[in-house]
């Protein structure tokens, strides 16, 4: 392994693009500590940090700490996502989109034009409701959040969160053209990790004072090692299914004759589900903690990501999310009819109508493991907590798009070495040609 990580220094063009890769990285984490005009930032902070099981903890999660300090980059990369994924639902229901989609490179690029101009429109609607949010908060002291409230503090803020958007959409589409890995994906995963650090050194401090024993450390040490593994097992796991291609005479040559696959994934749809159940779930809780009464006051209580409320809707709602963001990936009829049409079918099925129900029964049956496969990870948290109670959280939704987005990446990094005939980082032997 050393030897191959040691190869990505001889392709001149891989260092280049990691190094620009990480730098651009380096831009988007200053920017997290650049607070926002007309903000009391320690105020806020103290607010956030009894915000940590609501909405507000799992947007700030996602802007790498910027959502709690009101940084330029408060929004993060969340409006870009959410534009994506709108357009990406819209595709099914409008026909003008579906075509855009089927028409190779011109239409996507189209459709990354409308999913900009989407990224700035929700921008300036959340900035707007944050910027009034913030004005009729107080502290915990009962000081005020916002120093000089009015038309003047939410312009500014609209126009500074915006561009903080707009900037880090930038950075990411930079990194996915000229660094190495998906922008967007890497973006997240540096806010991210950069929590480790303090989780850590909590956690070491918490060993010293004697409230966390070393032998929980060890078994949770062991029990992450364990985990990791089992996702990168099943993010790599596909569910191959046979296809022949017949046989075609062009003129004096044949074509096709070989076999092949089609691969499934287990986890077609990603973290997309357990990021829709959170944050549906976690939206009550959230309204609740703004109104002073006894009946909200009970349900921010039932909705507690450690209560057995919480647990049982949140699994609910990852199954659903599940099947319905994989039926909106995955179409079976597209790829039987785009399979009969090159003269492809799989063994024992007749082309057509029979193979999109072939797929689609395998589709469902696989699904249904990786809907209690994504449950399991992210349950594991609240287990965790309650259980050990363990000062932050190991699993779940975080570690899911760490491990799914360092999978992409190293795998883009194979790729540039394979193609020059250099060992590869996930190879045991050497691809070299001799």
């Amino acid at each position: 392994m050393a030897v191959s990580f040691g190869n990505v220094g001889k392709v001149p063009e891989l260092k280049r693009r990691i190094l620009i890769t990480l730098a651009l990285l380096a831009i988007y984490r200053v920017g997290i500590h650049i607070p926002t005009p007309g903000i009391n930032t320690e105020a806020l902070m103290a607010l956030f940090a009894q915000a940590k099981g609501t909405l507000f903890g799992l947007f700030d999660m996602f802007a790498g700490g910027g959502f709690r300090r009101l940084s330029v980059f408060a929004l993060g990369i969340m409006p870009y996502i959410s534009a994506a994924i709108i357009l990406e639902l819209l595709q099914v229901s409008v026909p003008y989109l579906e075509r855009l989609a089927k028409e190779g490179e011109a239409g996507r690029k189209k459709i990354v034009q409308y999913t900009r101009y989407g990224t700035i429109v929700l921008s300036i609607i959340q900035a707007m409701g944050i910027s009034i949010g913030l004005e009729r908060m107080r502290g915990v002291a009962g000081e005020m959040i916002v120093m000089n409230p009015g038309w003047s503090f939410r312009l500014m803020t609209i126009l500074t969160l915006t561009a903080g958007t707009a900037f880090v959409m930038w950075l990411g589409e930079q990194i996915t053209e000229k660094g190495i890995g998906n922008g967007i994906s890497l973006i997240i995963m540096a806010g991210i990790v950069a929590g480790m650090p303090s989780a850590i050194i909590n956690t070491v401090r918490l060993v010293k004072t004697g409230e966390l024993g070393i032998f929980t450390v060890i078994l949770l040490l062991v029990l992450m090692v364990a985990v990791v593994a089992i996702i990168v097992y099943v993010e790599t796991a596909q569910r191959r299914i046979p296809v022949q291609y017949a046989k075609r005479v062009v003129g004096r040559r044949m074509y096709g004759g070989q076999s092949t696959f089609l691969p499934l994934k287990i986890n077609t749809s990603g973290v997309i589900p357990p990021i829709f159940a959170s944050s549906i779930i976690m939206f009550p809780a959230t309204i609740a903690n703004f109104i002073q009464h006894p009946i909200m006051k009970k349900i921010s209580a039932m909705l507690n990501p450690t209560g057995w409320l919480y647990i049982v809707l949140y699994v609910i709602l990852i199954f659903f999310f599940c099947y319905f963001y994989t039926a909106i990936v995955f179409n079976p009829v597209d790829v039987a009819d785009n399979m009969k049409k090159f003269g492809g079918y799989i063994p024992g099925i007749r082309p057509g109508k029979w193979t999109a129900d072939y797929i689609d029964k395998v589709l469902t049956r696989i699904t249904l493991g990786g809907a209690i496969y994504v449950s399991a990870i992210c349950v594991l948290p609240t287990f965790l907590i309650t259980k050990f109670g363990v000062p932050f959280y190991f699993g779940g939704t975080a570690l899911l798009i760490v491990i799914q987005v360092a999978i992409d990446t190293i795998q883009q990094m194979e790729t540039h070495l394979l193609t020059r005939h250099y060992d590869g980082l996930l190879t045991k032997k050497s691809s070299r040609r001799r």
